[in-house]
């Protein structure tokens, strides 16, 4: 013998097109993907020009010599962190959601090379170098 329940429906009163409409869109992200951007600083020399952010922060320290970066004293920069011969210097990196800093230095020495990219309005920036040779 079957035993039947009866459920009243709940949302017999609701109006699907109703739900439908309040329902928020997706929101995607604007933000550059920072891959993409590495890729194309490294590749590409007219892009990486554009993705200088003056005035920079950082300078050349050569010995005595201390020289502020400006669009045409700083150097093109062909290699990528990850491509860096790690059995001749030391490296680090640093990836956050706003920013990406690397660091090549040789132990013992007063070599040093640092860079910050940093996102600004969605897009990556390199706004820091030192580059330090004593």
């Amino acid at each position: 013998m079957a035993l039947w329940v009866v459920v009243p429906a709940i949302l017999s009163n609701c109006n699907p097109a109703k739900i439908v409409s309040q329902s928020k869109p997706i929101e995607k992200s604007t933000d550059e993907d920072f891959v993409v951007f590495y890729d194309a600083f490294h590749n590409d020399t007219l892009f990486q020009v554009s993705r200088y952010k003056f005035p920079m922060g950082g300078m050349s320290l050569d010995g005595a010599l201390e020289t502020r970066w400006t669009k045409d004293n700083l150097p093109l920069i062909r290699t990528r962190i990850y491509d860096v011969d790690t059995t001749e210097y030391n490296v680090t990196y640093k990836k956050t959601k706003k920013s990406f800093t690397q660091k090549v230095w040789v132990e013992d020495s007063e070599f040093i090379s640092e860079f910050r990219f940093e996102l600004i309005k969605s897009k990556w920036y390199l706004v820091y170098v030192l580059d330090q040779n004593f």
